[in-house]
């Protein structure tokens, strides 16, 4: 096991366990790393000897999404192309997962954000701890929630997905297992203990994996500021049908006496670029009648525009703003929700020219969990 890889395999009976090991980068997927996993799980799945896959990070995080400095670099060099490549593989990740005939486990003890999401929530096994951070913050970066988020966020109870994805809202890991974006919750000091014993499991029978995470997960109590305890004021407002609505019926929520929950909610609405917040509440919306293989191929199209910047370039100002610069005051371009017309919106679900469509890898033999997930 070579220390310097940003993929480290162990192998232990039929289990393997995979960890992202780029610690400094709060192990932020590389375009390496994405054809490094993408590898090993085409190869674990036709293995017999393999029965089930854990993966976790190193360090502090679990992943912090993909490394979009190199993209933004290649769409300063003139290749978006280059940039499309690297979401293109991701994505494929991303379904190859949500469709594997075997158990992935993974553990989310630390930072999950954007594509850590891509990696490990289309997985039937999710297992948050008293560390877990959960975000997709793709809206202040002039992105949208991407990875399959569309099919994963929309299957939140009601209108949640919308809440996470336009205000890149922070959730732990009670508010992550109440949700239903983690299916289990272990305290840190017994993981050690419940990765032993999954290495025992000798099968690839998710209802054996199932027994032994039950043993070990917990009720954790949600926060008494968890946004998760406002459900009912989310589904009144984020059920809106558009952007401005969803802003104008919080904006009536804190009239009538809002906390400082409403008030931040909106400030967070404010700072998100306007083209990314109305693109991604159009993406979730059609995510809830679309299958995850269309959910990707969609997300697709919306990326390559949004690196082509043919309609917007929010994603280099975003990037430059937050990443780069760090001076965290980007100027979008549209600069108000207005501006940022239907027609703008249509554009990033049409096919970029010359750009053929995200071509997924044919799947065999789909088990019942691959279609049931959340």
């Amino acid at each position: 096991m070579a220390s310097h890889s940003q993929v480290l395999v162990e192998e232990k009976s039929s289990v393997r366990i995979l960890t992202l090991n780029r610690p400094k980068q709060l192990n932020a997927l590389s375009f390496e790393m994405i054809s490094r996993l993408l590898q090993l799980f085409l190869a674990y799945e036709e293995d017999p000897s393999v029965k089930l896959v854990i993966l976790k990070g190193q360090g502090r995080a679990f992943c912090a999404g993909g490394d979009v400095s190199a993209v933004v670099r290649d769409i300063g060099q003139g290749n978006w192309r280059l940039g499309a490549k690297f979401f293109s593989d991701e994505y494929m990740l991303n379904y190859v997962m949500a469709t594997y005939t075997k158990p992935q486990v993974s553990i989310l003890n630390g930072i999950v954000m954007g594509g850590g999401a891509g990696v490990s929530v289309h997985g039937p096994f999710r297992i948050a701890t008293e560390n877990t951070v959960f975000a997709m913050p793709e809206t202040v970066l002039g992105l949208f929630p991407d990875v399959g988020a569309s099919y994963f966020l929309s299957r939140l109870p009601g209108f949640f997905g919308e809440y996470v994805g336009l205000t890149g809202a922070r959730l732990d890991g009670a508010d992550m297992l109440a949700c239903g974006l983690a299916t289990h919750f272990v305290h840190s000091t017994r993981l050690t203990a419940l990765e032993a014993e999954l290495c025992r499991v000798d099968s690839s029978d998710p209802t054996l994996v199932s027994t032994i995470l039950d043993a070990y997960t917990q009720n954790p109590h949600l926060k008494q500021q968890s946004a998760y305890h406002r459900l009912d004021v989310i589904d009144r407002c984020f059920s809106a049908r558009t952007v401005e609505e969803i802003i104008a019926a919080l904006e009536r929520e804190a009239t009538h006496g809002g906390d400082d929950w409403i008030s931040a909610t909106i400030s967070a609405l404010n700072k998100a670029s306007p083209a990314s917040l109305k693109i991604s509440l159009k993406s979730i919306r059609e995510g809830r009648l679309q299958g995850v293989g269309q959910c990707l191929s969609r997300e697709y199209r919306m990326v390559c525009h949004v690196l082509k910047g043919d309609i917007s370039k929010d994603f280099v100002e975003g990037c430059r703003a937050i990443l780069i610069d760090k001076d965290k005051n980007p100027k979008w371009e549209p600069w108000r929700l207005e501006e940022m017309k239907d027609r703008m919106v249509e554009q990033y679900f049409e096919r970029v020219e010359e750009e053929e469509d995200l071509k997924l890898p044919p799947r065999k033999n789909l088990p019942a969990l691959a279609m049931a997930k959340l």
